[in-house]
């Protein structure tokens, strides 16, 4: 691995019982790079996620971050490589008990020795990064959709992390707040030189931010390229999914018999 990359995936294999998910996936992400993971509902892209937080083990192959084989660590090496690490969930996931200052101060509490003052400093700072210092005294029920997000957006840089890892990040937002939040993970990623990886069915909005696009398709990579590469793509399976279309390699209706079998036409008309 070179020095450049911050994470390398060979040979990486995960079934449930005998349901194969991701058979043989061979990646690698570079520092300061913003990474799109992409591909069809239960194509194995959380899955992927959990296996690179060490949340679960491959069947077989490895991930390795920062030179290190995530499955092979001990739990307190994992946890200790887990606070390099960021995650902003689908939809937030903030402490709703816990205003904004707090939810973004948690981490800082749980995982260092800092003084408050400086941890004061520090949630300000990281507010501000996301445009949300004015926020900071609500709670979460008092915050918009796309407020939320930044929000947790700021709790996941608090550690400075090497790493973040985002899971749908532009779900149910409307295009103001989406077109923000691409902002911001492209800016934050640049300002603290970490590696993001964005796991989203957003095409467009992804595009625009990122260096570098994987698509998982039947548990394998089916397609990989630079944004500029997968637009002009003329692979069926990407271009159906760049472009939205009904047709092509993923069918719109599920297995089944004959349609006139099932509504016993083909009897009535013999």
């Amino acid at each position: 691995m070179t020095s450049e990359n911050l994470i390398e995936i060979s040979g990486l294999n995960f079934s449930y019982d005998t349901r194969a998910i991701l058979k043989g996936i061979d990646m690698t992400m570079q520092r300061g790079k913003v990474i799109a993971i992409m591909g069809g509902s239960g194509s194995g892209k959380t899955t992927l996620l959990r296996l690179i937080g060490g949340t679960i083990q491959p069947t077989s192959g490895y991930v390795k971050f920062a030179g290190k084989v995530v499955h092979e660590l001990d739990r307190d090496a994992l946890f200790k490589l887990r606070r390099k690490m960021g995650m902003l969930f689908q939809f937030g996931a903030l402490f709703t008990d816990l205003s904004v200052f707090d939810n973004v101060a948690f981490q800082m509490r749980e995982h260092t020795n800092l003084p408050e003052s400086m941890i004061r400093d520090l949630v300000l700072m990281k507010l501000h990064a996301v445009g949300l210092r004015g926020a900071q005294h609500l709670m979460p029920n008092a915050l918009s959709g796309g407020m939320a997000r930044r929000v947790a957006l700021a709790r996941s840089i608090a550690l400075d992390p090497m790493l973040i890892m985002y899971d749908e990040p532009f779900t149910g937002l409307d295009p103001i707040s989406l077109s923000v939040i691409g902002n911001l993970i492209r800016r934050l990623t640049d300002a603290l030189g970490m590696t993001s990886i964005v796991v989203t069915h957003d095409v467009q909005e992804s595009l625009k931010i990122v260096d570098y696009v994987y698509f998982i398709a039947d548990g394998v990579i089916a397609a990989e390229g630079t944004p500029k590469e997968v637009r002009e793509s003329i692979a069926p399976f990407v271009h159906q999914f760049v472009h939205g279309e009904e047709d092509g390699p993923v069918p719109f209706h599920y297995p089944a018999q004959s349609y006139r079998k099932d509504l016993n036409l083909e009897n009535a008309l013999a």
